[in-house]
């Protein structure tokens, strides 16, 4: 910033412009002082004198914050105790411990290995994940701030390093490192703006202020002398209060929240700030409000351990019966198998005497042995899936912000699957919907309206009603008017222009024709910014030919002097850029500057613009002499400034909400209202903020007279100041004429209305948190088409007599009535096509989440179709979050950009990821490990319970880990039913991730039913075919060994081939994958089968010697791979013929090539797809095109009336003529 504009600003004492309790602590704020000291109010920090805060008493925590999960020495213990709370890693637990017995039917490496090696890629895959988390703390812990480092040097030092006590220098648009006790600025007065965005969501700045005694040291060597003590409150979360005091040069000074700067805020609109940390890391109040980062489990993951209890079910029936069996075979039938010499043996599984004990020896033995039908690479399978998830997420050039050159980052993988089941949605405001930059779009001065350009809305209802809906409004608008002469209205040539200009609703607005001077570049981002009208008529300085000039001069000096804003120059010198306390404000000086009334310079007690004079034609210099500033609250909903002119004419410019505005008009100030109101309702639900400008000429015997008695109560102390201060602004701020109205648009992120239109159709209700005033949230809701004009809203907000009461009792009696009420109407209404809408403020909110009445307001909430939540803290965003959570037990994605977010990103069930197939795997998973499992059970059974086991012990290890776990993986990392652009296109088909459809208990146990079918086939196919002739040419009948290594390539092949009827979307990794699957189990076998016989065992040469060289071993192979898999075969077919789901019926048109946009089928699934939803840009199109055509319908019949009414018709009706 040039050296003159900042010293420009520095002289401003701003505390000598502002009227009210902005820069001043209330009486309230030292109601605690007396407790200093006390429980609670312990703190002591020592200014300037860090090396005493390294020691107790005063020892307090480091800068440095941490957002990780596990250190060095919680990391074992915590992220196994996270592996086991996975029950089915319990159980692999206990067989692993149980297999170095003599009861292991296996070898102890062969339940070991897999342990391990899924528990290490388990905790190796946390491990990374929370190593990035480090990476990201260390980068904001190794931010940069001026600290004085002694000699009256201020050095950069780390936040990390900073320490309690220690004296910073922040400069303009930085962060605040800790929180600090503001000691002076830039101002001569000691002031500074601040954001707190990332706080409480707020976008306008806020105004601090620091102490008299401290706002002289604004230089390096005068803060190195610096010596002070403050005494305040402990560590606590509440952003809106500070108790303490500062012990400065033997005097006492008391603090309050004006005089602190807090962490995660940034300093805005000034050059640099100094400040004393006062709270440090994790006792800042921005970290007090965060919670540590929770283990969050998917639901996915919660009812897969259902089903691996069902499957432990499974296995401890079948291990009973095994138990049962061995028992009673041995009692009855072994003893007189007389080769099996048990009389002779030792051995306590075969102990006829006690055939009790031997029974539950197989038990135990049994619950190994059949322990293939828990799926032990499941979990692993499923964290591998969900890692490459996470690494197509971070590089998908889709999700890549070309402006920021910023890719999104997946600080988590565990809840990717949630996403696809997601049904409530619950949204920040600022930075994440709102891209927090404000245009001037629209004006209404004197009854007219200008910068009229057609919404997405109207240009979709005219494109669907083949009429134009501009047209429609202009005419509504010329019925309600007395300045009808002045509406420019669109022909259909004009409307034709426009569709032509803008075939797909936004994408080639640059094209669209300026022969109307109304339209304006619709989708066209602004050149100037801030600034985004387009209306010939005021343009270009022709508004000096308006029949109303001096209304329009009006109008453009209270844009142009009732604000808080700073000039600044800009790279060119016929413009200026401007910083003020809010981006309104700053969008109103770019406004009023295009618009010739250039806010050029402002003093102490003067603010001079660059004015075009009308009559001449040149620019002049025009002085104001500002004598008071009543300043924008949310209670006062209005801003004044008094001013006198050179000719010595005072004037009270009035800008504010229009209900504000509108109570306090003239008599004769109230010519344009009704026109107004009108256009205010249109720019309202366009999504605009909106503001209503006035004036009055006040009397200099009036104005005297008015100085006095406000004079006095700014200077009254004490609790009845404010009401003074209200009393007198009220005496001046009445009789305004009202000039009209200006809307500035809060621009929405690229895409917001188009997303959350297919969001709706997709079924998900959204809910709006934001710190916000309810009017700047109203309109976003209509900006964002959540809100509509004919939806019902409930506004729940605490009457004024409940308030003052200041009793619990009485607010939740006044709330509950409101609740009770609302959802009256609901009932009563609920047949009804409009939808509902609930906006409340926090304060009733606070009431709300109490016991006893959050379930009834809990109630009345998700049955709404949209709801908004204001002035809500970061931790009512966790709260609401919670309670809605679990109240309705679904699915909660929680969407937000700051930390004031953060709670609520944590307390819902996921904050972002991808739609996967875990469903599908996990059944997958369920259905291969049953096939494997079940063959064992049943070989137990053929022979006898004899615990001899089928498989060798290999051939089990490297089933889950290598011959079946890579298509899975593929699967659920690249298989897509319909592509990204068929999605789009049909929203409805997100709905079967909620309905639960591919995970519902009906599939779960189908899948089951078709892995005990096949694993029969399997079984009873290879002993039938095997046991009743020989094996090969030679004679020889096959043996264990054979048995085992045909059918279990019968299951390789079954396995592998189910899953590739699964796959709708084949890519070269997945045929790779399958195919190269059941290639390497023949790799395997010969590798095996080559190893010396005492490492091979049973394998030695089996494949090359014994059963590849026999005929029947392929014919087996091809006939049991088909006749497994043809139930499930036979199922598909009947579904997709006869019971067909949307994303079956779009694959048919896709590959049959019925894709064609003319096709009636595809019209007719899209049409479906966009059935009528309550919110979201299609529901405001259809309520609109309902608008229009009932306002259409009655213009016909006004325009039949009148004509069939008038002589000239009853003259010609009643000729002879027309008889």
């Amino acid at each position: 910033m040039p050296e003159s504009s900042r010293r420009t600003k520095g002289k401003i004492r701003w505390s000598k412009l502002y009227t009210f309790t902005c820069l001043r602590p209330s009486t309230a704020d030292f109601v605690h002082q007396e407790h200093l000291g006390q429980p609670g109010f312990s703190r002591v920090v020592l200014c300037n004198e860090t090396q005493l805060h390294k020691t107790k008493p005063h020892k307090y925590p480091s800068n440095y914050v941490s957002t990780t999960k596990y250190n060095v020495v919680t990391f074992l213990p915590q992220s196994l105790f996270e592996q086991f709370r996975r029950v089915a890693n319990l159980y692999f637990l206990l067989a692993a411990v149980l297999s170095v017995t003599s009861l292991a039917p296996f070898s102890p490496i062969s339940l070991v290995a897999p342990l391990v090696f899924v528990i290490g890629i388990s905790m190796l895959k946390e491990a990374v994940e929370d190593w990035h988390r480090f990476l990201q703390d260390l980068n904001v812990n190794s931010r940069t701030v001026k600290a004085r480092v002694g000699n009256g040097r201020f050095a950069d030092k780390k936040w990390r390093e900073l320490s309690v006590g220690d004296v910073i220098k922040v400069h303009k648009n930085e962060y605040f490192p800790s929180d600090l006790l503001f000691l002076s600025s830039s101002y001569e007065d000691g002031i500074c703006y601040v954001e707190t965005m990332n706080l409480d969501g707020e976008t306008n700045l806020k105004v601090k202020r620091c102490l008299e005694a401290t706002l002289g040291m604004n230089e390096d060597e005068e803060l190195s002398k610096f010596k002070g003590t403050v005494r305040c409150e402990d560590p606590n979360p509440n952003l809106y209060t500070f108790v303490g005091n500062l012990e400065f040069e033997n005097e006492s000074y008391a603090l309050c929240p004006a005089q602190v700067l807090l962490r995660d805020s940034k300093l805005r609109n000034t050059d640099y700030i100094y400040g004393v940390v006062v709270f440090s890391g994790p006792d800042t109040k921005a970290v007090q409000n965060s919670t540590r980062s929770p283990s969050k489990r998917s639901r996915i993951e919660k009812k897969m351990d259902r089903v691996i209890y069902l499957l432990f079910s499974f296995l401890f029936l079948i291990s009973l019966v095994t138990a049962i069996a061995s028992a009673f075979f041995l009692k009855y039938e072994m003893l007189e198998w007389s080769y099996l010499r048990l009389q002779d043996d030792d051995n306590p599984l075969f102990n006829p005497s006690k055939p009790k004990v031997s029974g539950l020896l197989h038990f135990a033995r049994a619950l190994i042995l059949y322990g293939y039908l828990i799926p032990i690479s499941l979990y692993v399978s499923i964290e591998v899936v969900k890692v490459l998830q996470t690494m197509l997420i971070n590089k998908d050039i889709e999700m890549y912000d070309e402006v920021t050159c910023k890719s999104v980052r997946a600080r988590t993988s565990n809840l990717n699957e949630e996403l696809g089941q997601v049904e409530i949605i619950l949204s920040d405001k600022t930075g994440t919907l709102t891209r927090n930059e404000m245009e001037f779009r629209k004006c209404s001065i004197a009854g007219i309206s200008y910068g009229g350009d057609m919404k997405e809305v109207d240009l979709a209802a005219s494109r669907r009603m083949n009429t134009c809906a501009e047209t429609c409004r202009s005419s509504i608008d010329e019925s309600n008017t007395s300045q009808s002469f002045e509406f420019s209205e669109l022909s259909e040539a004009d409307i034709m222009v426009t569709e032509k200009a803008i075939p797909g609703g936004r994408e080639d607005g640059e094209n669209l024709s300026t022969e109307n001077p109304e339209i304006s570049t619709v989708g066209k981002e602004s050149v100037i910014k801030g600034f985004n009208f387009r209306d010939d008529r005021l343009m270009n300085n022709r508004w000096i030919h308006r029949s109303n000039l001096y209304d329009v001069i009006m109008f453009f000096r209270v844009m142009a002097l009732c604000h808080t804003g700073i000039p600044v120059e800009a790279n060119q010198t016929d413009k200026l850029k401007y910083e003020a306390e809010s981006p309104e404000e700053v969008a109103f000086l770019v406004a009023s500057q295009e618009f010739a009334f250039q806010f050029f310079r402002r003093t102490q007690s003067v603010m001079v613009l660059k004015e075009l004079d009308p009559s001449s034609g040149k620019v002049v210099e025009r002085e104001y002499k500002i004598l008071h500033l009543l300043e924008f609250s949310s209670s006062r909903k209005r801003m004044s400034v008094i001013v006198r002119n050179k000719g010595g004419q005072i004037f009270l410019f009035c800008k504010g909400a229009d209900s504000i505005i509108f109570d306090r008009l003239a008599e004769n100030g109230k010519s344009y209202q009704d026109s107004t109101a009108l256009h205010l309702s249109n720019y309202a639900e366009d999504g605009f903020r909106t503001l209503a400008f006035a004036y009055r000429i006040i009397e200099s015997a009036e104005y005297e007279h008015w100085n006095s008695i406000f004079s006095q109560a700014k200077t009254t102390i004490g609790p009845e100041r404010d009401e003074l201060l209200d009393k007198a602004s009220e005496m001046i701020e009445k009789d305004l004429i009202l000039l009209g109205a200006a809307a500035v648009e809060d621009k929405l992120q690229k895409g917001v209305p188009e997303c959350i239109d297919k969001l709706a159709q997709a079924g998900l209700k959204i809910w709006l948190l934001t710190g916000d005033k309810k009017e700047t949230a109203v309109n976003i809701g209509f900006s964002c088409s959540l809100l509509q004009q004919d939806m019902k809203q409930f506004h729940l907000c605490l009457s004024k007599e409940a308030e003052t009461k200041i009793q619990v009792k009485a607010m939740k009696e006044d709330l509950l009535y409101q609740i009770e009420s609302s959802y009256q109407v609901m009932c009563e209404e609920c047949n009804k096509d409009s939808p509902f809408a609930m906006v409340v403020d926090g304060k009733a909110l606070e009431v709300a989440l109490t016991d006893g009445v959050k379930n009834q307001f809990l109630q009345l909430a998700v049955n709404c179709a949209f709801v908004i939540c204001c002035r809500v803290s970061p931790k009512q965003k966790a709260l609401i979050t919670r309670l809605v959570k679990e109240y309705t037990g679904k699915t909660t994605l929680a969407i937000g950009d700051g930390a004031n977010d953060v709670g609520m990103i944590q307390e819902a069930h996921i904050g972002i990821g991808i739609s996967g197939m875990e469903g599908m795997q996990i059944l997958y998973f369920v259905y291969k490990n049953i096939v494997l499992g079940l063959t064992l059970f049943y070989y137990e059974c053929y022979t006898s319970f004899c615990g001899e086991v089928l498989y060798d012990d290999w051939y089990l290890v490297l089933f889950n880990v290598i011959l079946t776990s890579l298509p899975v993986i593929s699967l659920g990392v690249l298989e897509q039913d319909v592509s990204s652009e068929i999605c789009l296109q049909f929203p409805s088909l997100y709905k079967q991730g909620p309905k639960n459809i591919s995970f519902a208990w009906k599939r779960i146990i189908g899948w089951i039913l078709n892995g005990v079918v096949a694993s029969l086939i399997i079984f009873l196919a290879n002993i039938y075919i095997l046991s009743s002739a020989a094996f090969r040419q030679q004679g020889e009948v096959a043996d264990v060994a054979h048995l085992g290594g045909i059918t279990f390539t019968c299951i390789i092949w079954t396995v592998n081939c189910q899953i590739a009827l699964l796959v709708s979307h084949f890519t070269l990794i997945q045929h790779l994958f399958i195919w190269g699957s059941i290639l390497s189990w023949y790799i395997f076998l010969l590798v095996y089968g080559a190893l010396p016989p005492a490492y091979s065992k049973k394998g030695f040469h089996l494949f090359m010697e014994a059963i590849g060289s026999a005929p029947v071993y392929w014919m087996i192979t091809l006939i049991v791979t088909v006749a497994s898999l043809l139930p499930y075969f036979m199922h598909i077919v009947i579904q997709r013929l006869f019971y067909p789901l949307d994303d079956h019926i779009l694959q048919e048109m896709k590959y049959c090539k019925k894709e064609s946009i003319n096709n009636q089928v595809w019209q007719r699934e899209q049409s479906n797809s966009r059935k009528s939803t309550l919110i979201g840009l299609s529901a405001r199109v259809d309520a609109r095109i309902q608008y229009l055509k009932e306002h259409l319908h009655q213009r016909k019949k006004s325009i039949y009336r009148s004509v069939t009414s008038s002589p000239i018709y009853k003259s010609l009706t009643s000729s002879p003529l027309f008889q």
